[in-house]
């Protein structure tokens, strides 16, 4: 974690980047819609949302493995057990994809207007799908970087998983954004912390195999 967040400091240019993205994604989103503040529908403004958060998700974490050459993984493998890796790349993309995401909400609700009635519980599903893009995208960026073209690769292994994730973190937005109980989105919360637990301990157990290759 502290080699990856050292190189993020010095080098800052994807992160950066990321920030130029999200910027971009919503401003355009303004402009294509002609909108003024608060004239968006709440079901489309929650579905924006969260394609804006799913693609940067996807470019911030694709990085995860790819980035890394031969000599240096071979260094970390005789020095590091896979665990560690595995484990220290997913706190590390939760704790970016959670800065993204809340930059993101910040400024996508400045720009199109906030109709959230329960700020709270949006931001439990805000944490929830970052440490869920997280921990699913990291496993599945360093199978993919085991391939020729790992980009492609990448966006076909990460459908099946980012999908049902996907669905249940726009039903729990959905519910904070119409000021429901908090008990409406009790089978959403768990069902969530259900799959990162066990996308987490999939990859501790698997990685190992993957890590000797």
């Amino acid at each position: 974690m502290q080699k990856d967040f050292l190189l993020e400091w010095r080098q800052k240019y994807a992160f950066n980047g990321m920030l130029l993205y999200v910027s971009s994604t919503v401003f355009v989103c303004y402009l294509s819609f002609g909108l003024r503040s608060n004239a968006l529908q709440v079901p489309v403004w929650n579905a924006l949302f969260w394609i804006i958060l799913l693609f940067t998700s996807v470019n911030a974490i694709a990085k995860s493995f790819m980035q890394e050459n031969r000599g240096r993984l071979l260094y970390f493998y005789s020095i590091v057990s896979p665990q560690g890796i595995i484990l220290a790349k997913i706190l590390y993309n939760a704790c970016l994809m959670l800065v993204l995401a809340l930059i993101c909400f910040v400024f996508y609700a400045f720009v199109l207007g906030n109709p959230v009635h329960d700020i709270p519980m949006f931001l439990l599903s805000i944490l929830l799908g970052a440490i869920g893009f997280a921990t699913s995208l990291t496993m599945i960026s360093g199978i993919a970087s085991k391939a020729a073209n790992s980009s492609t690769l990448m966006a076909v292994l990460s459908f099946p998983v980012i999908v049902p994730m996907l669905l249940m973190l726009i039903k729990m937005s959905k519910n904070a954004m119409d000021g429901l109980e908090r008990a409406a989105s009790l089978d959403e919360l768990l069902t969530l912390l259900a799959i990162n637990m066990i996308v987490v301990t999939v990859s501790y157990i698997l990685f190992p195999y993957l890590w000797r290759s």
